[in-house]
C-alpha cells in the first residue's frame, strides 16, 4: 500500500480547479433558464405517411422512409382533371376555325367545353334525334319498327342516299327498323327523311326533345328544304335526281350563295351547344332517353356507324370502344362548314364519357379536322381516372 501525500501545491491547484468548476456550473445555468422549452412529439403514423397536396402548389420532393399515402387533387364524378380542362381549352384556341368542343363523363356531373354553350350546325348529327324520336314512338306503342314502308322515288331528297339505288319503278319496300339502320350507319339521308315523316315530322322531334328536357338543340325543317336554303335556293324535286341539284347551285352568282351560306351560320336552325349534346348522349348512356330495350339498340346501332372513321373514332385508344354520328355540311370553297362528329367512348374499365366536336366553318384541309377530333378522343383516353 502507497500512501501519497500533498503538499501546499497540491491543495492550492485542486482549490483552483473547484473554483473553475463552480464557475462553469453557474454559467450552464444561466444558459437554461434563458432559453424556450422545447417539446417533441412523434405524430401518429398515419399522419407521418400522408402528404397533403394542396390544389395551388406542388410539394417539394424529400426522400421518406416510407412511400406517401397521396390525398387526391379531385373526385373525378365531381370535378374533371384539371389536365383535361387545359388541354381542350388549348385544342379549341388553337384551332383554324369556329369550333366546339365538349366532353362529359357520364357517371359524373361535369363538363369540360370550349364554346359549349354556342350553337353549331348539327347537318346529320340531326339523325340522332329522328332515330331517338323513332324509338320513343316504339316505346310508346305508337309504331313498331317492323312496320313496313315503300320508299318511291318523291320521297328521294338529296347528296348522300344510297337507298336511291334500290327504288325501283314501283318502289322500295322495307321497314322502319331497316331504315333507321341506313341513317345511322350511312348516314342516309332519303332513309331519314322517310322516318322523320313517319314519326310525325319536325315538330315530333322537337316535342320529344322538350319531354326529355334537352335544350339548346334545335332540329331543322328536314335535309331538303335544310340544303337548298342554305345554298340560297328554294327546293324542287328534281333536285333529288342526279346531278341536278348540283348544276342548280353552281349557277348561282357566288354573293347569293355566300350570303345563304353567312345567314345559316349566323343563325343555323339546326343548331346546337355541343355542351348540350353531350348532357343529351350522357342521359341516353343512363337509360334516361328511351327504355332499357331501345336504348341498347340505338347504342349498338351507333357502334357499327361506317362515317367518319377517322374523326374522333381516329384518336380512340386500343381496348376502347366508341359509338357515334357525323354531321357534315357543304362546302364553299376555301370554306367547309358543319364538319361534326359525337358519340360515347367507353374505357376497358366500363366508364364512359360522352364527346362532341363540332366544327362550324374552316379553311383547315381534312386531315387538320381529323388531327383536332383525335386529339380531343386522345386527352379523354389519357386523362381517365379509373377511380
Amino acid at each position: 500500500m502507497t500512501i501519497r501525500r500533498t503538499g501546499p501545491a497540491d491543495r492550492a491547484a485542486r482549490a483552483r480547479r473547484r473554483v473553475a468548476l463552480s464557475l462553469l456550473m453557474t454559467a450552464l445555468g444561466a444558459c437554461v433558464s434563458s432559453a424556450q422549452p422545447t417539446v417533441s412529439r412523434t405524430p401518429p403514423l398515419a399522419q407521418r405517411n400522408t402528404v397533403i397536396v394542396p390544389r395551388t402548389a406542388t410539394p417539394a420532393a424529400r426522400p421518406v422512409a416510407n412511400p406517401p399515402t397521396r390525398i387526391p387533387d379531385y373526385d373525378p364524378r365531381s370535378t374533371p382533371s384539371p389536365a383535361l380542362l387545359s388541354i381542350i381549352q388549348s385544342l379549341g384556341r388553337g384551332f383554324n376555325g369556329q369550333v366546339g368542343i365538349a366532353v362529359r363523363r357520364v357517371d359524373a356531373d361535369w363538363t369540360v367545353a370550349w364554346n359549349g354553350t354556342a350553337l353549331f350546325p348539327q347537318q346529320s348529327v340531326s339523325k340522332l334525334w329522328v332515330a331517338m324520336t323513332l324509338l320513343d314512338a316504339v316505346d310508346r306503342g305508337k309504331l313498331s319498327l317492323s312496320d313496313s314502308v315503300t320508299v318511291r322515288r318523291d320521297d328521294m331528297t338529296l347528296f348522300h342516299q344510297p337507298l336511291a339505288s334500290l327504288i325501283g319503278r314501283d318502289g322500295y319496300s322495307t321497314t322502319l327498323s331497316s331504315l333507321m339502320n341506313r341513317a345511322m350507319t350511312q348516314s342516309d339521308n332519303t332513309a331519314n327523311d322517310v322516318v322523320l315523316r313517319k314519326v310525325g315530322g319536325p315538330e315530333a322531334v322537337r316535342s320529344f326533345l322538350a319531354r326529355r328536357f334537352v335544350g339548346n338543340v334545335r332540329f331543322g325543317p328536314g335535309e331538303r328544304l335544310l340544303q337548298s336554303a342554305t345554298a340560297g335556293l328554294s327546293w324542287n324535286q328534281s333536285y333529288a335526281q342526279g346531278r341536278n341539284f348540283y348544276t342548280a347551285r353552281a349557277n348561282l352568282p357566288r354573293s347569293l350563295r355566300e350570303k345563304a351560306l353567312d345567314t345559316y351560320l349566323a343563325n343555323p336552325p339546326d343548331g346546337a351547344a355541343p355542351s348540350a349534346v353531350v348532357m343529351a348522349l350522357a342521359k341516353l348512356k343512363r337509360g334516361e332517353m328511351l327504355s332499357p330495350a331501345s336504348t341498347q339498340l340505338l347504342l349498338a346501332t351507333m357502334a357499327q356507324a361506317k362515317t367518319g372513321p377517322q374523326r374522333i373514332k381516329g384518336g380512340v385508344p386500343a381496348g376502347w370502344t366508341y359509338m357515334h354520328k357525323t354531321g357534315t355540311g357543304q362546302d364553299l370553297p376555301p370554306r367547309s362548314t358543319g364538319y361534326n362528329d359525337i358519340g360515347i367512348m367507353t374505357a376497358p374499365d366500363g366508364t364512359s364519357y360522352a364527346v362532341a366536336v363540332f366544327i362550324g366553318s374552316t379553311t383547315e384541309p381534312i386531315p387538320k379536322r381529323w388531327e383536332l377530333m383525335q386529339s380531343v378522343a386522345r386527352a379523354v383516353a389519357e386523362n381517365h381516372d379509373r377511380r
